[in-house]
């Protein structure tokens, strides 16, 4: 079983801007989730909402502004609601490096899927791969 996705894209925009669009509930929702419900920073507990898929509560683990923002989830969970911390989840994170010629390389982790149960970790995996690249690819083409 593989246990991390990592993608990579570079955008067009310096870390402030990146960051935001990871980092602030009114830019994420631009790429991402389609809502954000509760307080979207470290040690809270807010709600994703992606319509004709489900809400997914997650744990914002650590906000580092321009440089790093990561959170926990129950990745291929449709409508989980409860503490993610109490039951297999993944940690997504964001890394932010600003580049020379005036991008941002962003490299989005995912890990922890060989800790998830065995039934469904290879789907969970397989499903965020490709859900990765779309999303990204979202996210690429904000800047």
């Amino acid at each position: 079983m593989q246990n991390i996705i990592k993608r990579e894209v570079t955008v067009k925009a310096d870390k402030e801007k990146v960051y935001n669009a990871i980092a602030n509930p009114e830019k994420v929702v631009q790429w991402f989730p389609d809502e954000v419900e509760g307080k979207y920073a470290a040690g809270e507990r807010p709600i994703f909402t992606f319509k004709g898929h489900g809400k997914a509560q997650i744990y914002v683990v650590d906000a580092k502004p321009y440089e790093y923002f990561s959170y926990r989830w129950i990745p291929g969970a449709h409508d989980f609601i409860g503490d993610v911390l109490a039951v297999p989840n993944t940690l997504v994170e964001f890394n932010i490096q600003e580049e020379k010629d005036g991008t941002c390389k962003v490299v989005m982790t995912e890990s922890g899927f060989a800790a998830l149960p065995s039934d469904t970790a290879e789907n969970a995996f397989k499903q965020n791969s490709g859900g990765w690249e779309f999303m990204l690819g979202r996210l690429e083409k904000l800047f």
